[in-house]
């Protein structure tokens, strides 16, 4: 996909509205879309595996507790206006969230999301690619 193709929609969409400026939970929303294609790339990376197994991998890394975690690791890498991202993305008032799970780490894992998004339609694949690796890094066997 091509920074013209997001500028295009955006422009339709949302009158030319920068990324910036979406609802955090419309950003969260496609962030966690390009989370999970980051995760399935990675876990196919490593090697031909049962479907099963692969998903079962998957799981374990797209999931609040996980990303939560991610999060902590590239708190520090993050821009102060990724950071804003985050906090907007975080604070975001959620009508839902899954049952069994830590309303702390479900928030910061919408945070996340919502840097992913933000960074997407920034046409910023470059430091999508970067943070990721930072929580996931290439050279280690079990994440």
């Amino acid at each position: 996909m091509t920074d013209e193709f997001f500028a295009e929609i955006l422009k339709k969409e949302y009158d030319g509205v920068s990324p910036r400026e979406l609802s955090p939970l419309v950003l969260a929303y496609i962030g966690d879309a390009v989370y999970e294609v980051l995760v399935r790339t990675r876990v196919v990376a490593e090697g031909n595996a049962p479907v099963n197994k692969m998903n079962s991998k998957a799981r374990r890394m797209v999931n609040a507790k996980a990303q939560c975690n991610a999060y902590f690791v590239m708190e520090d890498k993050l821009t102060e206006d990724e950071l804003a991202v985050f906090r907007r993305g975080r604070n975001a008032n959620s009508y839902t969230h899954p049952k069994n799970m830590d309303i702390s780490d479900y928030r910061h894992a919408t945070g996340l999301e919502a840097v992913f998004g933000y960074l997407y339609l920034s046409g910023q694949q470059e430091r999508i690619t970067e943070l990721f690796e930072l929580a996931y890094p290439l050279d280690t066997e079990e994440n």
